[in-house]
């Protein structure tokens, strides 16, 4: 018995997320069924991609994620389950929400979904909503060992799983630049795809300063300076802050604000953030 854990962008307002539970319990009435969060924009596969590569890696081996963010329901888009190589089990559609997973983590075997078998009784009719009378039947099956893991259907190749467009971050010169991937949604920070070791060859130490330029494809939005900071305690309320998250890339914040709502910054490929050391300024 393992731990089943939802993702999707259906909100709570409806009883979309609660279907999923009851279908959960009707495999299986001592599984246990977690939340990861179901406020994923709506459609917005990037997001899912890159809540599955903050989440997967701190639950134990054997858990069974499904994450349905599906625009494209009912297509021929296949449903698959992925092994990545921790040892975790992702059930989704194949339609890049595996991304952030196969690309930092790995993905040793998949397997696309057998809906002869592993699909919920009765539902055969219904093309609209995979992720209650697929998804979450099949994700239930494997963690309550109802099914193993030969038995979820046939195999695929890793290398098949479709990938979103990526823009890798790249050190040149004295400069880092890459992407602002996501929002800390509820504070309004900044997530880079920028690692820490990368931005450790520019030799820069807590409590120095750097010039932080953001841009919109060509248009400059954001360009001042900032301290790099330990934690957030080390700078004042209203302060902005150059820090490592916990997924250890470059993040952007103001103490007790939000970034991306004081200055309109959006996420995306398109959305593009360079970090240097702060020139040194003379004045007469």
């Amino acid at each position: 018995m393992k731990p089943l854990i939802l993702q999707s962008d259906f909100g709570l307002a409806d009883g979309a997320v609660s279907a999923m539970y009851g279908v959960a319990e009707g495999v299986c009435d001592s599984l246990r069924v977690y939340d990861l969060t179901h406020d994923i924009p709506q459609y917005d596969i990037w997001e899912a991609s890159y809540r599955l590569i903050q989440t997967v890696q701190y639950w134990p081996e054997g858990s069974v994620f499904v994450s349905v963010v599906d625009p494209g329901v009912g297509s021929d888009r296949r449903s698959i389950v992925a092994k990545t190589s921790g040892g975790h089990y992702i059930v989704t559609p194949d339609n890049g929400t595996l991304t952030h997973i196969k690309r930092m983590s790995g993905i040793v075997e998949a397997r696309v979904i057998d809906e002869t078998v592993n699909r919920l009784p009765n539902s055969g009719e219904s093309y609209t909503f995979h992720g209650r009378d697929i998804y979450a039947f099949t994700g239930a099956r494997l963690a309550s060992g109802v099914i193993g893991w030969e038995e979820v259907g046939p195999t695929i190749d890793p290398a098949s799983i479709v990938e979103l467009p990526v823009v890798d971050a790249v050190l040149d010169g004295d400069v880092v630049s890459g992407t602002i991937d996501v929002l800390d949604v509820r504070f309004g920070s900044l997530w880079t795809n920028i690692p820490r070791t990368l931005f450790a060859a520019l030799n820069i130490e807590h409590g120095q300063r750097v010039e932080i330029t953001i841009s919109n494809d060509t248009r400059v939005l954001y360009k001042n300076i900032m301290v790099y900071a330990k934690s957030f305690a080390d700078v004042y309320v209203g302060e902005p802050l150059l820090y490592v998250n916990s997924l250890d890339n470059l993040a952007v914040a103001i103490n007790q604000g939000s970034f991306a709502r004081a200055y309109n910054i959006g996420t995306g490929t398109s959305w593009r953030i360079s970090v240097r050391k702060a020139p040194r300024m003379i004045y007469e």
